[in-house]
């Protein structure tokens, strides 16, 4: 494997669980960032390059610094989500599309309940 490949699909994850994380579709994702579906789906995959301008959008977009997208990167993480993961990444993405902050916080103190039960 090119460790330069690797590198490329490391951040299209990291691009990918962000907007995940603040429920943004690949579509809403290549509008503020003046891209194509087609073009915000294959940064994701890290199918094409991205550059640093774009890289640079994208944080700003996503609301993180730059060097996020490139942490975790010498831990050999695979780059596919396991099933625990997929299910952090939706209930964060749900979570985020409760408009109510009392059912937010009513949410997050069973989450809190749940948890201590362990």
């Amino acid at each position: 494997m090119n460790r330069a490949n690797d590198i490329d699909r490391h951040v299209g994850a990291r691009i990918r669980e962000r907007r995940i994380m603040l429920g943004l579709s690949q579509q809403q994702m290549a509008d503020l960032i003046g891209v194509t579906y087609q073009q915000a789906h294959k940064y994701e995959r890290g199918i094409n390059r991205i550059s640093s301008g774009r890289l640079y959008e994208i944080a700003q977009a996503l609301s993180v610094p730059v060097n996020y997208f490139f942490e975790g990167i010498d831990t050999n993480r695979a780059s596919d989500l396991n099933a625990r993961q997929r299910m952090c990444l939706e209930l964060a993405r749900n979570f985020a599309t409760i408009s109510n902050e009392r059912h937010q916080e009513a949410l997050s103190q069973l989450a809190r309940a749940l948890a201590a039960e362990n």
